[in-house]
């Protein structure tokens, strides 16, 4: 059986965006991600204060991935809450450009769409994440800026990797951001 068929996505909506800018909704209305209210243990939960990143090795202990749906303006405070750093398997996703209109070319500031995407991607999965990409007009704009580390993250063999890959392509914006 092919494992891509049983990597189901959902959302946890925590309902802080503007609905009519939520991707995750937008995903949900076209049946391609499940509302969630909560974290089972065999789900890679996609959130940005994780200690690890998300590599292709995680797709064999998941069989779903959930997106936490929040305000990027309240992301720290609700994120690094215990129960969403311990539930689930945990992983952030590597270093890459958003694409999304309001926070275009920002590191690290992806929507949950692009996040889901990015997550696919990674583990393999080039056309479910295409595919996700395809419902937002910007959608391709994510794929562009994005592609030559997307496909060195999808090709790398485990986590020291992905991130020998993040500072090749993102090393200058790293370190502009912590510096």
């Amino acid at each position: 059986m092919n494992k891509s068929y049983l990597i189901q996505s959902f959302a946890l909506l925590l309902n802080q965006d503007d609905p009519k800018k939520c991707s995750a909704l937008k995903l949900i209305r076209f049946g391609s991600v499940l509302p969630t209210h909560s974290i089972r243990h065999n789900m890679l939960v996609l959130n940005p204060f994780a200690s690890e990143v998300v590599c292709k090795t995680d797709k064999a202990m998941a069989d779903s991935i959930c997106v936490i749906d929040c305000s990027w303006n309240k992301a720290e405070s609700v994120l690094t809450n215990h129960k969403y750093l311990t539930k689930g398997i945990p992983r952030k996703i590597p270093a890459l450009l958003a694409g999304n209109p309001i926070n275009y070319a920002r590191l690290g500031k992806l929507s949950s769409v692009e996040s889901l995407a990015a997550c696919y991607y990674v583990l393999g999965e080039k056309k479910i994440a295409s595919s996700l990409l395809d419902k937002f007009k910007w959608g391709h704009t994510f794929l562009e800026l994005n592609h030559d580390a997307l496909e060195d993250y999808s090709t790398a063999e485990n986590r020291k990797d992905i991130m020998r890959i993040e500072l090749e392509y993102f090393g200058h914006y790293i370190l502009e951001k912590n510096g």
